[in-house]
């Protein structure tokens, strides 16, 4: 029985920021060196972070990332790691470096380039043809990079019928809710189809719009999963690999013209410290905790790797302003959280009593700064050009624009940053002022459906075992509080009936007819797509918010604003 023992470094690199990155993989290699580690494989570009967008096409970024990764192969004496980083020959590539021994012993470039959603791989780089096998302490090893696993005919295959009994492959995979148990079934069926051992490292953090969720895993040859890291945070889990001490068929060699073989250590290695028992897997989280905890991570790392310290947040006394508010509260602490309640003559006292109790139920600062005078100075200011005019939903978003100018007033003299309260439901169908309630820094629950912001306000009461988010909140009908009794569903159809055809319109791409059939009132589909189409200027002036379903309204979803095509 042959041994070969593996670390996988879960880390949060920072897009750019290259001395900070160096300094993590240098760490990581340390740590896993000091724990008999004969392999140390580290995330997708986790030299440059991921994704590294257009400072791609800026010569000396690359030049300083090939730079950076010299420095970092200086820290192998006895090991071998897998760090990914961009190379550049004639053209730029996606590519994992094997370092050992102070030297770069291959470079693997990524072959399987994905370019559709959030990923624009072709825009930069070029597949690359070959595919390296690796012998580490006499196991043969193949490397290979995040989408090259998901093909059933990829790189894996290959690289198993060439010998490999153990895949390294290593990525920057984005989170989506499910997005954990998909990537378990694809490597379980990897791992059985072609009788190898995987070891799978993905990255963890939060860029832009992204969050990378982390759950490394290794899955042996019957599919079984041996270990896992955890999601959402940085580990460093290092597993021991047994191995039968036999030969793995290899089919006729002339058939492998692409295969580079590499031999690092032919013979076993020391006798070692046993490791201490591996952490139990843990039980998945919920829906409703998992996707609670990418927010919070995406929002901390934004605002961490930004610069910012302190959020600051319009508090309505609704739903959506209550879960940003506990989501920053949890991501930054109490004492880098302030809210801003803003009251017009439209206002009622049980928001201010709800807005009052959440600041209380989080332990954070809140401000009163009242409207109304405001609000009348401006409509005296503009009562003449709208002499003979009716007041309509310009007088609404007037308040929302004054509030929203109270906030970024705010940002600019203490440097807080503005986080906005719209939710998924609310920027599809445009039901949000440009320039107030969207304007900010931040949109944290961007990509979040209205029906699923209850879920999660739910999941933070539960999960804090006392009442964060007032009960009142999560039960009173929607409103936005700009006109005497005003309810959400006067403008738009109730979220459990707009929500699903949100989904099936933004996210699942149906046709008109299918979402007829599915139930839906023709008039209903029809307004609705509408509300969504005419409604693309508004989310291209958005902010960027964290995503969370398989479609987020940000990179997901790329449609033009001049636009006169309809599907009903």
């Amino acid at each position: 029985m042959r041994t070969l023992r593996i670390s996988k470094a879960q880390i949060n690199p920072t897009v750019g920021d290259l001395a900070g990155n160096r300094d993590k993989i240098i760490d990581g290699i340390r740590k896993a060196k000091k724990l008999g580690a004969d392999i140390v494989a580290f995330p997708e570009m986790a030299v440059t972070g991921y994704p590294s967008e257009d400072l791609l096409l800026k010569p000396q970024f690359v030049k300083d990332n090939l730079r950076t990764l010299r420095e970092i192969q200086k820290a192998t004496p006895d090991i071998v790691a897998v760090v990914g980083f961009v190379d550049r020959q004639e053209f730029l590539y996606n590519a994992a470096a094997v370092l050992y021994k102070g030297t770069k012993a291959y470079v693997y470039h990524k072959i399987m380039l994905p370019n559709y959603g959030v990923f624009d791989e072709y825009r930069y780089f070029r597949p690359g043809g070959r595919y390296p096998l690796v012998t580490v302490r006499g196991v043969v090893v193949g490397v290979n990079i995040c989408e090259d696993i998901w093909f059933r005919e990829g790189p894996t295959r290959s690289q198993a019928l060439a010998g490999a009994e153990v895949i390294v492959n290593i990525n920057a995979s984005p989170y989506h809710k499910s997005k954990g148990m998909e990537r378990h079934l694809m490597l379980t069926e990897r791992a059985r189809e072609n009788d190898v051992v995987i070891s799978y490292t993905n990255t963890v953090g939060g860029q832009d719009e992204l969050v990378f969720d982390g759950q490394s895993m290794v899955i042996d040859r019957t599919g079984r999963l041996m270990a896992m890291a955890k999601q959402f945070e940085e580990e460093l889990l290092t597993v021991d690999l047994r191995l039968p001490d036999r030969v793995k068929t290899v089919a006729e060699e002339s058939r492998f013209v692409s295969v580079d073989r590499v031999v690092l250590s032919d013979s076993p290695g020391p006798k070692k410290k046993p490791l201490p028992p591996l952490r139990k897997i843990e039980k998945p989280l919920s829906q409703c905790e998992e996707v609670y905890r990418a927010l919070v991570l995406g929002t901390r790392d934004y605002l961490r790797k930004t610069g910012f310290s302190t959020a600051v947040i319009g508090l309505s006394g609704g739903v959506d302003s209550a879960l940003v508010a506990a989501i920053a509260t949890e991501a930054l602490g109490k004492e880098h959280v302030v809210g801003v309640f803003m009251p017009s003559q439209f206002s009622s006292r049980e928001s201010r009593e709800d807005a009052f109790g959440l600041a209380k139920n989080l332990g954070i600062r809140i401000h009163e700064i009242p409207i109304k005078d405001t609000f009348e100075s401006y409509l005296r200011t503009l009562r003449g050009i709208f002499a003979k005019t009716r007041q309509d939903v310009t007088e609404e978003n007037l308040q929302a624009r004054i509030r929203g100018n109270l906030l970024m007033a705010l940002s600019n003299k203490f440097g807080w940053l503005v986080l906005t309260t719209g939710n998924k439901s609310e920027m599809s169908a445009g039901y949000a002022t440009l320039y107030g309630d969207m304007a900010g820094g931040f949109a944290v629950i961007k990509d979040v459906p209205k029906t699923m912001v209850y879920d999660i306000c739910r999941c933070v009461n539960r999960l804090a075992g006392r009442t964060i988010v007032p009960r009142r909140v999560m039960t009173k009908a929607p409103t936005a509080e700009l006109r005497p009794n005003q309810k959400d569903s006067d403008s738009l159809p109730i979220y459990p009936v707009l929500d699903p055809i949100l989904k099936a319109y933004v996210e699942d791409d149906r046709e008109f007819g299918e979402m007829l059939k599915m139930g839906f009132d023709r008039k209903t589909v029809e307004r609705v797509i509408r509300l969504v189409d005419t409604s693309e200027y508004k989310r291209r002036q958005a902010p960027p918010g964290v995503k969370i379903t398989p479609r987020g309204l940000g990179k997901d979803r790329r449609f033009p604003i001049t636009n006169r095509y309809r599907s009903y």
